[in-house]
């Protein structure tokens, strides 16, 4: 097939890193294209160099076989290549023609036909199947629709290629289904379609051919239909890496944890939580299922008495918590990996040995009589550094200046060597290579099977299908319903998430 998009020995350097090393990826008209890799990998970088973000310190790159140099976004646009990022550029307040209208005055036309706008947004609704109301405002537009939108604005700047980074990570799996069908739609027009990301499935399940970057370098180009999940696996890390895990037979004992109609507020003061009720017995693991942003940090926050709850009772072990802080909850015997490791997990400027002790520093064995006993905190650190492979140089090293996965694996140690009867998991795996998400997820597994209750948070359908015993599926606050992992039908959970109440899966 003919060439789209060449780019060839593509060298980019940030001070420190080498983030793309002589990289050479051919991507045909017409096809879908994925590129794989972990985070830190240098995907999104080659693909920002060639939407005009970056600029390249080495290398060529060619569009419709021609050499090309790309100078800005508006440039590469020019040129017939468009990209659409994990958050979109959009402004709420506007309908969707006039976002669109917007766009196409940056581009130099200032005088915009709004209602011409309207029809040109009609008729490519109609022959792409990306069906949307130009009079919508995109505030009130799924997330899902919105995506619809900056494909729209793309297609209509002219674009030939399309860049789509993470483009299903704030999906449902039916709108990442119906965004699928739409993307083979517009290959089978010619269109060509870049597709970066990480998530193995989605790639089997949409990609034409699969270029694999591993620390910056390219390691293969391979069609989809002749690898499977293990070897794309494989190829990403370097190593064999077990993406299925040996689960032992649940084996559960008592209830630990009880929401009995809980309603709280945002940070915004709107409700957040809206009369959830919940139960966790020792040794499962309940997975939260959701959409970012449906009131899943305001449950972890309640529930460590991070956030006041205005109705309702939390019950550990038989003990109601309502109105106490985190330190009274803490002391219940309840851990949390937070959302954010660097913002609520780590202290960054700290040290390993430092960051292992801050939620017990004041106890003993780490202190006597207010006291720190220095050799028992460096020896705590070695024996945590040796048991839970973080990689460092040591006990007194900066956790600031660690991978991410060997920060998350920090706060492991720390949240789980406290014993815990119950650990909360605030999207463990977010933002680590498939590396330290296999060894994230072993843990938490490990907790179950020594008969810790788990809360497992995530909005990565795969970990929370792989992991839970049990799910329950939050949408705006609300619990839409609760499957056994066995039975879990993912066009049910999806259905869930988009607020579809199923009386089947009702708690």
């Amino acid at each position: 097939m003919p060439s789209a998009v060449r780019m060839e020995n593509i060298t980019k350097r940030f001070p420190g890193v080498l983030d793309n090393d002589h990289v050479t990826v051919d991507i045909a008209r017409g096809e879908i294209h994925a590129l794989l890799g972990e985070n830190g990998a240098g995907k999104t970088t080659l693909m920002n160099i060639l939407y005009g973000l970056y600029h390249p310190d080495a290398g060529n790159i060619f569009v419709n076989d021609r050499p090309v140099t790309i100078s800005s976004p508006l440039d590469a646009i020019s040129k017939g290549v468009g990209m659409i990022h994990q958050h979109f550029m959009l402004i709420p307040v506007f309908t969707v023609a006039e976002n669109i209208a917007l766009g196409e005055e940056m581009q130099g036309n200032p005088f915009v036909d709004l209602e011409l706008t309207r029809k040109r947004i009609l008729d490519l609704s109609k022959a792409t199947g990306l069906h949307i109301d130009p009079d919508a405002r995109v505030e009130q537009l799924s997330v899902g629709d919105q995506q619809r939108v900056e494909i729209i604005k793309a297609l209509l700047r002219g674009v030939n290629v399309l860049i789509m980074d993470e483009p299903t990570s704030v999906l449902t799996p039916q709108e990442a289904d119906e965004l699928f069908v739409v993307l083979r739609k517009l290959a089978e027009e010619g269109k060509t379609i870049i597709f970066i990301t990480h998530k193995l499935r989605e790639v089997m399940a949409i990609s034409d051919r699969i270029t694999i970057l591993r620390g910056g370098k390219v390691v293969n180009t391979v069609n989809t239909r002749e690898v499977d999940r293990d070897s794309l696996a494989n190829m990403m890390v370097g190593r064999k890496i077990f993406l299925n895990f040996d689960r032992k037979a649940l084996n559960v004992g008592n209830q630990v944890l009880e929401l009995k109609n809980v309603s709280a507020l945002n940070d915004r003061g709107l409700p957040a939580l809206k009369e959830v009720s919940l139960a966790m017995r020792a040794g499962e693991i309940l997975g939260v299922a959701g959409v970012d942003g449906n009131g899943q940090s305001e449950l972890a926050d309640v529930i460590m008495g991070l956030r006041p709850v205005t109705h309702g009772d939390i019950i550990v072990k038989g003990r109601s918590v309502v109105h106490k802080d985190a330190s009274y909850v803490i002391k219940q015997g309840i851990s949390a990996i937070p959302f954010s490791r660097h913002e609520e997990g780590l202290v960054l400027t700290f040290s390993v040995k430092d960051n292992l002790i801050l939620k017990e520093f004041y106890n003993p064995p780490f202190s006597d009589k207010g006291l720190l006993d220095f050799k028992v905190i460096q020896d705590n650190a070695q024996r945590m550094i040796k048991e839970y492979d973080i990689r460092t140089t040591g006990p007194d090293a900066k956790v600031g200046n660690m991978s991410g996965g060997n920060q998350q694996k920090v706060v492991l140690a720390r949240e789980i060597s406290r014993k815990p009867d119950i650990l909360i998991a605030c999207q463990p795996t977010h933002g680590l290579d498939i590396g330290a998400t296999e060894y994230v997820r072993q843990q938490l597994l490990n907790q179950r099977d020594s008969g810790i209750s788990v809360m497992l948070i995530s909005t990565e359908l795969e970990e929370i299908l792989s992991l839970s015993d049990r799910i329950i599926v939050m949408y705006e606050g609300q619990i839409m319903g609760e499957v056994p992992a066995e039975q879990a039908d993912l066009q049910e959970i999806g259905k869930m998430m988009l607020g579809v109440r199923l009386e089947a899966a009702k708690v």
